[in-house]
């Protein structure tokens, strides 16, 4: 089944585009998810006519995220863990930790769009990349600190 892509749907394809799909994934998820159209004549048709439309949402959507990735780049986070002997932390910082930390700061960011290799569990200053959109993406610094005891104070 062929079907034209009205958002950009990971690994397929990016807005616009007409992808060849099997029969069930696109009448079962793509168009009634509305990421999708059926491709026929009438549709590509229509498609044809509403590409620069689709064009300027992209470009403005680029914009917006390239705005993000400059704002991001900027700033350090600092988060405040336990940690125990050879400065190993109880548990691990994960994307929703910095998800928040970012949100602290002002920069509301989904943590899906944070990409950790695996959890940070040292303390230390580490970079993370965060993938705003499939052509922007920003580093962040994130600094993990020891966090004050009950026992130190």
């Amino acid at each position: 089944m062929k079907v034209i892509l009205k958002d950009d749907v990971k690994g397929l394809g990016i807005m616009g585009s007409v992808v060849n799909v099997a029969n069930g994934y696109g009448r079962n998820y793509l168009i009634p998810r509305n990421l999708a159209i059926e491709a026929n004549p009438k549709n590509i048709r229509q498609l044809e006519h509403e590409k620069n439309i689709i064009l300027a949402r992209s470009k403005k959507i680029i914009r917006s995220a390239e705005d993000l990735a400059k704002k991001i780049s900027g700033i350090t986070l600092s988060i405040e863990a336990q940690s125990g002997e050879e400065d190993k932390l109880f548990g691990s910082v994960t994307s929703m930790d910095i998800a928040e930390a970012l949100i602290a700061q002002g920069v509301e960011v989904d943590k899906r769009k944070i990409v950790l290799e695996e959890p940070i569990k040292r303390l230390g200053t580490y970079t993370v990349t965060v993938k705003l959109h499939h052509d922007v993406s920003a580093n962040v610094t994130v600094e993990v600190k020891k966090a004050a005891s009950a026992e130190e104070a």
